[in-house]
Order: structure tokens, then sequence, then C-alpha cells
């Protein structure tokens, strides 16, 4: 999988999870924070936008500022779903995305 593909994989997963927030907790930060950082990555995966070494970077910066915030989110409430899983798959995202 290439890194472009393992990149959307990960936007569509994002706001998936912002919208289960939304519709579970009734999280109108987890749906508001999964956008913004998914248009964010939509940008970065576009290639007419950016130089291909900025939007590889600002991808990977991106993802990063979501596994501080998952791990943060993961320590505080100790419950794995949904911020422990997305901490996961963040990982496996940028793992994929380098490899």
């Amino acid at each position: 999988m290439t890194p472009s593909k393992v990149l959307w994989v990960y936007i569509v997963l994002l706001v998936i999870g912002g919208l289960i927030g939304f519709i579970k907790a009734k999280s109108r930060v987890s749906l508001v924070s999964s956008c913004i950082a998914a248009a964010i990555l939509i940008l970065a995966a576009l290639p007419a936008v950016f130089q291909p070494a900025f939007r590889s970077g600002l991808a990977d910066v991106v993802m990063a500022v979501l596994l501080v915030v998952f791990g943060v989110r993961l320590a505080k409430t100790k419950k794995f779903m949904p911020s422990g899983l997305m901490l996961a798959v963040t990982i496996v995202a940028l793992l994929l995305r380098h490899v």
C-alpha cells in the first residue's frame, strides 16, 4: 500500500471516529477536531497543493500531534475506546507511510 493510500484510509478512519464520538457521546469537540485534522491531512494528500516533501512533513506533524492527543486522552480516561484505538491506528498509519 502506498503512503498516499495509507493517508487516505487514515483520513476516513479519523472522520469516522469523530462522527462516532459525536453520535455516542454528543462530543462536538471530537467531531470538530477530527474534521480539522482531516482537512489538513487532505491538503497534505493532494499533490497539487504543496510540494511533496512539505506534504509528507505536514502529514507526519499532524499525525504526531494526534498521537500526543490520543495518548493524553488514553492516560486521562484509562479506557481503550476510542482514544486507545485511534492511538494504535495512528501508530500503524505512521509506520506504514514510512515502510
